[in-house]
């Protein structure tokens, strides 16, 4: 079960297109926020595809920006990560995860790379699509999900 996993993209639609044409066989695709207008775009293009979605502090609209999702007997929390003072630390967004059972959260926000397992639950961050704050290229993560194991990686756009 493979699943992608983009966020912050602010505007730059050739970047979400290259990675969706990068991964046309991923099972899923999880987008959190901040570029929900050209992140439509991409839910038109590819119909037949399966979203999960957040918003993000600079998206507007009614999208809610958290969600308890679950893939292949697996809950993942995602949200964009502003709403939990992702940028000062991780106990916020921790702390939600584990009072909703999940085995895995997903933000964004920080527009920076971020992979850790914390005290039994999976940490990841993909970064920015567009615009990386961290000193590495734009990225997206995957997220592969066996019988054996979680696996992530974080991949140059």
């Amino acid at each position: 079960m493979r699943i992608i996993v983009f966020s912050d993209s602010h505007g730059n639609y050739s970047a979400l297109h290259k990675i969706m044409k990068n991964n046309v066989n991923a099972d899923y695709y999880i987008f959190l926020g901040d570029g929900l207008d050209e992140f439509e775009i991409i839910r038109q293009i590819y119909p037949d595809k399966r979203f999960f979605y957040v918003s993000g502090n600079c998206d507007h609209g009614d999208t809610p920006s958290a969600d308890l999702i679950e893939i292949f007997n697996t809950k993942i929390f995602i949200t964009h990560g502003h709403r939990y003072n992702v940028r000062s630390g991780l106990d916020e967004l921790l702390k939600k995860a584990r009072e909703l059972g999940a085995m895995m959260v997903l933000y964004g926000h920080t527009h920076c790379r971020y992979y850790e397992y914390i005290k039994g639950i999976y940490v990841l961050n993909p970064g920015s699509a567009s615009q990386p704050k961290d000193g590495q290229p734009a990225s997206y993560a995957f997220i592969d999900i066996t019988p054996c194991g979680i696996m992530c990686a974080h991949v140059d756009l």
